[in-house]
């Protein structure tokens, strides 16, 4: 929750701008200015003060605590020009509110934090937990000297500026050791612990055992990312809690899933009681792993029959791989969503005219591997090697990765063993569309003349097609040097099914400083002054040009007025 606390007409203005974008993250606290901010302070997760920021620390002050529990705290001035990340920037993630204050208010966004002042992804920001001396070995980054990083195993991390060497170390691992004096533990969520119970199992015995298991084989609870049990078992009120107390989910799976996977201690007791000769290893192991704590019982000082079992598996890193469509050209056309990504990911791959694009948006120790023309096979065979060597990788296309670019060849790559995020952009025809004013305001397609993939006759049954269906068509990639015939072609085969004086809109480099735009007919549109750098859209019987721009309706009956749908 956002506590958002404001002093005068003009900061209440701009809090109630945050409060109706942000309805169930934020509650507005009114009355005087101090209480409002101890009542927020004591019961937000941030707060934004519509304040000076001289007011703002003095009111803070008595309030600090600790930089683990103390709130995030935003300042916004009366104008709401800036937005300064003012406590809590890592932490209380005051930069990223920050960031999103200023992107609803249309502000400067002020972030202090060295790191993230040179675009270094910090330590503590990585969303994993960690331990160690973070501020001298973030010093040691901002001040450039190597900084030697030691992963035990593979993690999808965003980039850090690191070397095979130095007097400081960034280690990933999940054993229970600890930290050097100029090293920094970061705790990969790598263990899972599968956990069986009897009917009432005490949260107590659930916790020792799984300690103890843990303690023995020298692994880390931090590296804990979930127990894991036989679905007869998700509501035991034992393992809920002991699940809630280490701050991991409770997973069930069904017994006849768990039935199924190979265990070296099957047992006839929880076959009959609950239909699966293992609980604790099967879960453990569902989703593959080393099996690294075989089953055990816990230890009761009475000596009564111990009641849960557990087993601890270390399940194999996945890599990530983001798709990402970096839009037309414009950066403004370029999605926040697509920014974090590019920003995340600790390897880009992409044509490299497209890296050059976005270079200045990468941290510091992003790996680029670019390369040219013609290679997008390539480049997706690279992507998906590259995730599943367990890194966070940034595959970029132009306009929508999934339209005409990377997202097909690099899917089909793919198997199940990575994660993949797709990151939609803008693509050229929505951008053309714009430029040109409502060309696909009814139903539409878009076809490459391009038959480097496509067969010509595959490309002209799908253009006779759309002409019979009357659809808006878009063509992409519409003439090169080497392919000069197939757009006069397939403005031919339209113009069988439509008037000569059907609107023909083109736009070259749609959204990039030297866009231009025109309209024509189809009867008068001179093939020969398209590119490869053009998309030409062809409205359909019912387009219209209406002040000078092209405009298809959202029905074919232009008198009639209709009420607003929604799409």
């Amino acid at each position: 929750m956002i506590g958002l606390i404001s002093a005068t007409s003009a900061g209440a203005a701009a809090r109630d701008r945050l409060a109706a974008a942000w309805p169930d993250r934020v509650r507005v606290y009114g009355g005087p200015v101090g209480e409002a901010v101890r009542a927020a302070f004591a019961e937000c997760e941030q707060l934004v003060c519509f304040l000076a920021t001289g007011a703002t620390v003095r009111l803070v002050a008595p309030l600090l605590a600790s930089k683990a529990a103390d709130p995030g705290v935003v300042c916004v001035d009366e104008g709401a020009r800036f937005a300064v990340s003012l406590l809590g920037g890592h932490g209380g993630g005051a930069n990223e509110l920050a960031l999103e204050v200023a992107g609803l208010l249309g502000a400067e966004p002020v972030v202090t934090t060295a790191t993230d002042a040179v675009g270094l992804a910090g330590l503590d920001t990585l969303g994993l937990p960690y331990e160690g001396a973070v501020a001298a070995v973030s010093r040691a980054l901002l001040d450039g000297e190597p900084v030697r990083l030691d992963a035990e195993s593979a993690w999808p991390l965003p980039p850090l500026p690191t070397a095979d060497h130095g007097a400081c170390t960034v280690r990933v691992t999940d054993r229970d050791v600890t930290p050097g004096e100029r090293e920094v533990l970061l705790r990969p969520p790598s263990l899972v612990v599968g956990v069986g119970a009897s009917r009432g199992v005490p949260e107590e015995e659930v916790l020792d055992l799984i300690a103890a298991a843990l303690r023995e084989a020298g692994l880390s609870a931090a590296s804990v990312a979930e127990l894991a049990t036989v679905d007869a078992k998700s509501e035991e009120p034992g393992l809920v809690a002991a699940a809630a107390r280490l701050g991991v989910p409770l997973v069930p799976h069904p017994a006849g899933e768990l039935a199924e996977v190979p265990v070296p201690n099957p047992s006839e007791a929880p076959r009959a009681a609950v239909g699966t000769p293992s609980v604790a290893e099967a879960a453990a192991l569902r989703g593959g792993g080393e099996l690294l704590v075989p089953k055990r019982k816990s230890a009761r000082a009475d000596g009564r029959p111990a009641m849960a079992t557990c087993a601890v598996v270390r399940r194999p890193a996945r890599g990530r791989l983001a798709v990402v469509g970096l839009g037309p050209g414009a950066r403004d056309l370029l999605t926040p969503r697509a920014v974090a990504e590019l920003r995340r990911a600790s390897v880009l791959v992409g044509l490299d005219q497209y890296v050059d694009q976005i270079r200045d948006l990468l941290r510091p120790g992003t790996r680029v591997l670019e390369s040219g023309l013609g290679a997008e096979e390539e480049r997706a065979r690279t992507a998906v090697a590259e995730a599943r060597a367990g890194h966070a990788v940034a595959l970029i296309g132009s306009g929508d990765a999934g339209v005409y670019a990377m997202a097909s060849p690099a899917l089909a790559e793919a198997s199940d063993d990575i994660d993949v995020v797709g990151v939609p952009g803008v693509t050229a025809a929505l951008a053309a569309g714009a430029v040109l004013g409502a060309p696909l305001g009814h139903d539409h397609v878009s076809i490459s003349l391009s038959d480097l993939h496509t067969p010509w006759e595959v490309i002209e049954r799908r253009v006779r097609a759309a002409a019979e269906a009357d659809l808006v068509v878009t063509f992409y990639n519409p003439r090169s040097r080497g392919r000069h015939w197939q757009l006069p072609k397939a403005l031919g085969i339209l113009a069988g099914h439509r008037e000569p004086g059907t609107p023909v809109g083109v736009v070259r480099n749609a959204s990039r400083p030297d866009e231009s735009a025109r309209i024509s007919t189809l009867a008068a549109l001179d093939p020969a002054t398209i590119d490869m750098m053009t998309v030409v859209t062809v409205g359909n019987t019912a387009t219209r040009t209406v002040a000078g721009r092209m405009v298809t309706p959202r029905g074919y009956r232009w008198q009639e007025s209709t009420p607003e749908e929604t799409s």
